[in-house]
């Protein structure tokens, strides 16, 4: 007979799942190589059981992304060049956390207005995501985005550079940016990481959803 756990044992209990922060001893640290974003540096790290092992790792600023969705349900979806994988990708508006003190939601905003061409007046977040913390330090931190206009001309707008130049947009259904992910149309992990997360938040019409204001974890 099925419990009233649904189907588990009698007092076994799933436990919490909650990513926690914390370090283990550092003995030694050397930059292996440094460049204009990134850094890297090797950390010779203490084991619990006192072997001491080097881990290289990439220092990163971090970044923002931004799943900007219309009342039609639509993303504003945008087609960028990507050398390090020789490809040209759909993503969402993302950029860098480059400038030093300034909120999250500003710089998603910024992003928003230098990327697409829009603003928004009801700012989620939608999730904290960190894309390859077995070699980098990059977090990003992806925001919904609703209640969108388009950015007035005031005689100032953002000049795009280098690949920037030759970036696409276009509008986009939720449900067939999903099924891209899902058939391997797709590749980009921030843009995966804000539609999926767009696409479950969307169930219950956004309201689980966590204040712009609210700190990191990690």
């Amino acid at each position: 007979m099925r419990g009233a756990s649904g189907g588990r044992p009698p007092g076994l209990q799933p436990p919490r799942i909650r990513d926690e922060a914390g370090s283990w001893p550092v003995t030694e640290s050397s930059i292996l190589a440094s460049g204009r974003i990134v850094t890297v540096r090797e950390d010779m790290v203490r084991l619990p059981d006192g072997e001491v092992v080097g881990r290289e790792l990439v220092e990163h600023p971090g970044a923002v992304g931004v799943v900007a969705l219309d009342e039609l349900d639509r993303v504003l979806m945008i087609r960028q060049y990507r050398h390090p994988v020789a490809a040209t990708l759909w993503e969402i508006p993302a950029g860098l956390r480059d400038v030093d003190g300034e909120p999250l939601v500003e710089t998603a905003r910024r992003e928003l207005a230098e990327e697409a061409g829009y603003q928004a007046a009801d700012w989620r977040v939608l999730a904290d995501y960190l894309s390859s913390p077995g070699i980098s330090t990059e977090r990003l931190r992806v925001f919904l985005a609703r209640g969108l206009s388009v950015v007035p001309a005031d005689g100032h707008e953002y000049v795009r550079q280098h690949e920037e130049a030759y970036l696409t947009v276009a509008w986009v259904p939720l449900d067939e940016v999903v099924r891209g992910i899902l058939s391997g149309d797709l590749h980009n992990g921030v843009a995966m990481v804000g539609v999926l997360s767009a696409y479950a938040a969307r169930a219950d019409d956004f309201r689980t959803l966590r204040q712009v204001g609210e700190p990191e974890d990690l």
